[in-house]
């Protein structure tokens, strides 16, 4: 189940980075907390910088 929720993180992750025209991101990770008290819910986050690449002339 973890696996799967970091899985689908990363593939939130990479589909916004898309729609915003992105050739890649950078410095993603992974951070996790218990929401809900009592280890109710473990929330996944995947985040990174999306960069648009350019030619150096």
């Amino acid at each position: 189940m973890c696996e799967q929720a970091r899985q689908d993180a990363y593939n939130h992750l990479v589909e916004h980075a898309t729609q915003l025209g992105a050739d890649a991101v950078i410095g993603f990770r992974y951070d996790g907390s218990d929401i809900g008290g009592q280890g109710a819910a473990t929330e996944v986050l995947c985040y990174g910088t999306a960069v648009k690449l350019a030619r150096m002339a």
